[in-house]
């Protein structure tokens, strides 16, 4: 197996798959750009270690280019992908990463000529959401080759870590997206509203911009997308009323107050949270005639199970399984990929049944 660099080690996430690729019995580098956090988990794990920033391209290819793959678990990605796909592009490094950015998977897919010509593996979003939600989609695009139109809708997220909370912050600006006809529309905050019947119960559930929107249309095909994430009702009322809000939740004095209170209020989750908690997936495609195939997934905690997949899938890709070019999840790895990994359920409902359009 290849030589991994992990970036971002230090990170919640980060660290989570630095404990199970040591446990996996890896041997990664770690990575970051801050010295004393990146040495002080080097010597816990006794890895080797690496001390840059991504500001200076020169300095990222020289890095980089000691090893096989690179795992960023640096965010925000709409800030760190862009110089790392660059850098391994220009290293033929293979490049992983936990995007769930729209617009930075987006970014990526575009460079899927370059680096099938530079023979470089681009495998971002090899975390939660993406990993479960992109096999679903697969699954059901393989019980109706002929769909046109796929929903998916995520429930059960628990407790999120700082970093996460400050992904959300910085993309309170972006409006809300969904594909259409094969593109990408944005739409207002909490665009569509509607009941999902999940394993857990019926909930109520809003369109949201996350990344399936766009990896679900590379890995199916099917041309139109929605991704909902079920919040109580009151919660998609204020998402609602808050659209005006957009363009102001973007600028910087709004930005750095809301960064300075999720300091202040958010806790990472413990393991003990983590072990109590899981999550649902439902999905649906239809074709033209209105017939429809309906799934349901079920998960364990959002972090415990990115840190599994995201360590197998750089393993896979150090073995050369994702070949060269942009993969998702599920075309890299095929759609069962999310059902190797413990606590993972899969279940079609219905198969070819009518519903109202």
């Amino acid at each position: 197996m290849g030589e991994l660099l992990i970036y971002g080690s230090y990170g919640y996430s980060g660290t989570l798959i630095t404990q199970t690729a040591v446990r996996e019995g890896l041997d990664p580098t770690l990575g970051g750009r801050r010295a004393e956090r990146v040495e002080e988990q080097a010597t816990e794990y006794d890895l080797d270690h690496r001390v840059f920033s991504l500001e200076h391209p020169e300095i990222v290819e020289r890095e980089v280019a000691t090893f096989d793959a690179v795992l960023n678990c640096a965010g925000p990605y709409t800030e760190t992908a862009e110089p790392m796909v660059s850098a391994c592009m220009a290293t033929g490094t293979d490049y992983l990463d936990l995007a769930g950015n729209v617009d930075v998977l987006e970014w990526i897919a575009e460079r899927d000529a370059d680096a099938t010509a530079a023979d470089v593996a681009l495998v971002p979003a090899v975390g939660f959401d993406v990993v479960p939600t992109d096999c679903l989609a697969a699954t059901l695009h393989n019980a109706m080759p002929d769909a046109t139109r796929l929903t998916l809708a995520l429930d059960g997220f628990g407790g999120v870590s700082t970093g996460t909370a400050r992904s959300v912050v910085r993309g309170l600006s972006t409006p809300g997206a969904v594909r259409v006809d094969g593109h990408i529309e944005s739409v207002p905050a909490a665009y569509r509203r509607r009941t999902i019947p999940f394993e857990s119960g019926d909930r109520t559930a809003v369109t949201v911009p996350w990344g399936d929107v766009s990896t679900a249309y590379y890995s199916t095909g099917v041309p139109n997308i929605e991704v909902y994430a079920a919040v109580p009702d009151i919660v998609a009322d204020v998402m609602a009323r808050s659209r005006p809000l957009t363009p102001v939740l973007g600028t910087e004095p709004v930005q750095r107050a809301l960064d300075a209170l999720v300091a202040l209020v958010v806790s990472d989750p413990t393991a003990d949270e983590r072990a109590r908690n899981e999550a649902h997936i439902w999905g649906e495609v239809v074709d033209e005639s209105g017939e429809a195939v309906t799934a349901r997934m079920r998960t364990p905690d959002t972090y415990d199970l990115t840190a599994a997949t995201a360590v197998e899938a750089a393993a896979r890709v150090l073995d050369g399984t994702a070949g060269s070019g942009f993969q998702t999840p599920a075309s890299a790895f095929g759609p069962d990929f999310a059902e190797d990994f413990d606590g993972v359920d899969l279940e079609i409902l219905d198969e070819r049944e009518a519903v109202a359009q």
